[in-house]
């Protein structure tokens, strides 16, 4: 959890109205007048940091958004919550025989299936790899990447509404969509081919990127190379300008978010002057909670907890393209995008980086609500100053 005045100093960057502004109204308030702040301290002033304090313990906005999704019933997950199997007899029995079910024939159906499915996107990526670089290459490319994400939607028993089909992603552009989970990039990629964005890995997962770069232009890049963005920025220009190759498929925050709110925008994707197409995929946690808490739990193991859930059910909803207005900055762009997509999706709009989610709180951001508050306090002292040697000179 966050320290509760870091917390106090994101929540104070977020106020409508100028920080300074409102630091000095609150403490007005606290002293009990308008006109009490004439002193260079005030020991009242303690109370107005410790209350903010204790407000951002009680509704913390920030770490709640990487825990999992709250329910309002309970689904016969004891993921959810493992007290209610123990309510009565009639609800334990029912439980018992969900378990069974879940892990005695889904799971292993539905792993066998995903595992035929990932051999069978090898071995056909492979031979068309093989081809010369033709649009008969192309065309099969397509069918066996969409025929492998169909496998492994039916793997997960997901059941997807897609809506406003019309405003789906176009080759000139970049796609993006608020993230909850690793299989964002199935949901979407079930309805048409995008080009992936990431870096390289080992293992199983590796295998997969070598195979899918063999007959598609997806876009990985090495451990070194990622923290050059002038490199990604070229890349992905680059692929851009070719109208013949899929749309580049990015999740802008960075991070899993619990499908309740949408977190920062990260600037680099709407830096390169292209085409965006805004996505919003919303889950139903009834069926299954999608979301991966990456902090607890490693891919393997979340699939696993995926498979052994009833079903996952989502909703994903097209938008129409935007693009950067004239004066109108990266930042001022990337949050306009999220803007749409929150209200689209129902998710709160949050201005917080997601890489809270590991990071600490950087110290400029309690750096700042300490100089606010010096500059409050030393502006007071000195118009104090000010005005009475214009009084002393008047008489």
């Amino acid at each position: 959890m966050l320290h509760p005045y870091c917390r106090m100093a994101l929540h104070q960057r977020d106020q409508t109205v100028t920080p300074q502004l409102s630091l000095k109204q609150e403490i007005q308030e606290l002293r009990g007048c308008a006109g009490c702040l004439t002193s260079e301290f005030n020991l009242t002033d303690v109370l107005f940091f410790c209350r903010k304090a204790m407000e951002n313990v009680v509704d913390d906005d920030v770490t709640k958004r990487f825990s999992p999704q709250k329910l309002d019933s309970w689904n016969l997950l004891t993921r959810n919550n493992h007290n209610f199997c123990h309510i009565s007899l009639r609800l334990k029995v029912v439980w018992v025989l969900g378990l069974l079910l879940r892990y005695g024939v889904l799971l292993p159906l539905r792993v066998t299936l995903a595992i035929t499915g990932i051999c069978l996107f090898l071995v056909l990526s492979t031979l068309v790899g093989v081809l010369p670089n033709t649009r008969l290459r192309s065309c099969l490319s397509d069918k066996v990447h969409l025929m492998g994400c169909h496998i492994c939607v039916r793997s997960l028993s997901a059941i997807i509404t897609y809506h406003n089909r019309q405003n789906k992603p176009q080759n000139d552009g970049i796609c993006v969509a608020n993230h909850t989970t690793p299989i964002d990039g199935i949901i979407l990629a079930n309805d048409r081919c995008y080009s992936l964005v990431g870096q390289l890995h080992g293992g199983l997962l590796g295998m997969i990127q070598r195979a899918m770069v063999t007959s598609s232009p997806h876009i990985w890049f090495e451990r070194a190379e990622v923290k050059d963005r002038h490199l990604v920025a070229k890349r992905l220009i680059d692929h851009v300008a070719d109208k013949t190759k899929h749309p580049v498929l990015i999740f802008p925050e960075g991070t899993c978010i619990n499908n309740t709110s949408v977190m920062m925008f990260r600037k680099s994707s709407f830096e390169l002057g292209c085409t965006i197409y805004p996505v919003a995929i919303k889950y139903d946690p009834r069926f299954g909670d999608a979301f991966w808490n990456s902090s607890k739990f490693g891919l393997v193991r979340y699939l696993l907890r995926t498979m052994s859930s009833w079903a996952i059910v989502c909703s994903v909803w097209y938008l129409p393209p935007m693009n950067r207005k004239e004066g109108e900055d990266a930042v001022q762009f990337a949050n306009r995008v999220k803007s749409v997509i929150a209200a689209k999706g129902g998710f709160v709009d949050l201005k917080w980086d997601g890489g809270l989610k590991r990071a600490r709180v950087k110290e400029a951001f309690k750096e700042e609500q300490q100089e606010l508050y010096s500059r409050l306090v030393v502006g007071v002292s000195q118009g104090a100053d000010n005005a009475a040697s214009d009084s002393a000179k008047e008489s």
